[in-house]
């Protein structure tokens, strides 16, 4: 049964966490797919791209980073301080 986020990311207890994404099916995320003979590879850097936007809008840092060819990881730091920077604008 899934949980609350309340219950899975608490600060208090390490800021840190290891997010992993994968692809269904055995589908191609990035790199040359043998068997249909078909380069992913441009994929790679729109990801790489995106983790940067992201962590310039949200309250993260990104530690560490692996895009595989099937999955990525990603090490996170929440950063809840810089909340309190924020204007009203600036969340919006």
């Amino acid at each position: 049964m899934p949980r609350p986020r309340k219950e899975l990311v608490s600060i208090a207890d390490t800021p840190y966490y290891h997010i992993v994404s994968r692809c269904v099916r055995r589908t191609f995320l990035c790199g040359f797919d043998e068997e249909t003979q078909v380069n992913y590879e441009h994929r790679r850097e729109w990801i790489e791209t995106r983790i940067r936007l992201l962590t310039s809008v949200f309250a993260i840092d990104v530690c560490a980073y692996a895009v595989m060819s099937n999955h990525y990881h990603i090490v996170l730091k929440l950063e809840p301080r810089q909340t309190d920077e924020w204007t009203d604008d600036d969340v919006l």
